[in-house]
């Protein structure tokens, strides 16, 4: 299935873009060419490749390693609500453009 002008433009005026028409083009070629690339990979036999949910080995299946220092994640520990200390509501409303006293106030940003 080739992407077409129209269905570029139909996207883009979902996410509320204004593409102009060498915009729209290009898109139409780059994603056309991502498409071509996908069907390029399901050429590929797989029939013998475990399925998995990650590529990184910190997600090991039990056969092997379990995590290693190249797929370290930041984590921490769960803190109950109140146990830590946070920003008091005042200093975060203090510099806020607008606010109603309990909450940030932002603008409207859907016109349709």
């Amino acid at each position: 299935m080739k992407v077409t002008e129209k269905d570029v433009s139909y996207v883009a005026d979902l996410a509320n873009l204004e593409l102009a028409a060498e915009e729209r083009g290009r898109m139409v070629r780059d994603l056309n060419s991502i498409l071509d690339y996908i069907d390029r990979l399901n050429e590929l036999d797989t029939s013998n490749v475990a399925p998995m949910a990650q590529v990184a080995d910190r997600y090991a299946t039990d056969n092997a390693k379990n995590g290693s220092d190249r797929f370290a994640y930041a984590s921490r520990d769960d803190v109950l609500e109140g146990l830590r200390k946070s920003l008091p509501h005042e200093d975060a409303l203090a510099n806020a453009p607008q606010a109603d006293g309990t909450f940030f106030t932002v603008p409207k940003v859907i016109e349709r």
